[in-house]
């Protein structure tokens, strides 16, 4: 299935395998590349020693093109960047940051730049800024979202109008008729987090995963508001903070409460009761955890069986 975004990134499918803190190291990232699509490395939750073994633990079990998720936001951004040029990474999704401060900076190094964003606005601030292709990720997705809640199936097209570039979507994505409806609505390609965090490869705890398995609708919430929205699976830490907010807290107060390492105790370790379980409204129709591979192959085979069924009515 050619298109712009299998052209860009030279894979197969135009699938991207989101680069999600703590759950996306090189195991992830080169599964998913193996099966045709593209994967990134998380180095949102990486210190830059470990996004280093973790690119070349990918080198080395894949053949194929992978790439890095950047959160700009990031304390050592720099000595991260110097890494993934040093390391001869070709593909770089930045976000939560300002695209221009480092696009054309490594764009100079033959990396080819993506930026994820949750609105229009934001979305042409990228094509502006040169990056070479958007996400665009909707209000359904896990972690941290954008403040104006807007939903995949509204956000789309919406960017879709007023974009040149091309456009990748993001946020409630798990299925491959998940995957026909956002090209439809004008999508080249599409972006899934949550359905490879119940996969074999992801680093997540098992805990996690299964607790993901088990979702049903309804089960996560977008909270946090006044510090980084954020989408998580309601537990204890969730149920506490609803009655800190009771009180009105001050952003100190919730930045106290939340403390430090929360998500990483939550998805990496398993703390499902007082960790932080961020995860998409699409847990809700995840039902097993399963080897990359097969998840790829079963969204291909929908996405197909799904074109043929529209074509027929």
């Amino acid at each position: 299935m050619a298109n712009r975004i299998t052209d860009l990134f030279n894979i197969k499918h135009p699938i991207i395998q989101a680069g999600m803190i703590w759950n996306s190291g090189w195991r992830l990232a080169s599964a998913a590349s193996n099966s045709g699509i593209l994967g990134l490395i998380g180095a949102g939750s990486m210190y830059p020693d470990v996004l280093r073994e973790h690119i070349q633990k990918c080198k080395a079990a894949t053949d194929q093109p992978f790439g890095v998720n950047v959160p700009m936001l990031y304390p050592n951004i720099t000595e991260i960047m110097d890494i993934i040029v040093e390391e001869g990474v070709k593909i770089v999704f930045t976000s939560a940051g300002n695209p221009k401060t480092w696009t054309k900076w490594l764009q100079e190094k033959g990396i080819t730049v993506v930026h994820v964003v949750s609105s229009v606005k934001f979305a042409l601030k990228a094509q502006d800024a040169g990056v070479d292709a958007i996400v665009a990720e909707g209000f359904e997705a896990g972690g941290h979202n954008g403040r104006d809640e807007t939903t995949t199936l509204t956000l789309i097209p919406m960017v879709k109008e007023q974009l040149q570039i091309p456009l990748i979507a993001a946020g409630g994505i798990a299925t491959g008729k998940a995957m026909l409806a956002c090209m439809v609505l004008g999508a080249d390609g599409v972006q899934v987090g949550s359905r490879f965090v119940a996969s074999e490869e992801s680093s997540a705890h098992q805990a996690f995963k299964q607790v993901v398995v088990d979702a049903k609708e309804g089960d996560t919430q977008l909270t946090l508001k006044e510090l980084a929205p954020v989408r998580l699976i309601k537990n204890n830490f969730y149920n506490e903070l609803q009655e800190l907010y009771k009180t009105a807290p001050t952003p100190e107060q919730l930045k106290e409460f939340l403390g430090r390492a929360r998500a990483k105790r939550g998805m990496f370790e398993g703390d499902l009761e007082d960790g932080e379980l961020e995860i998409g409204q699409i847990a809700g129709l995840i039902q097993d955890v399963k080897p990359v591979a097969e998840i790829v192959e079963d969204m291909l085979g929908e996405f197909e069986s799904s074109k043929q069924n529209i074509a027929s009515l």
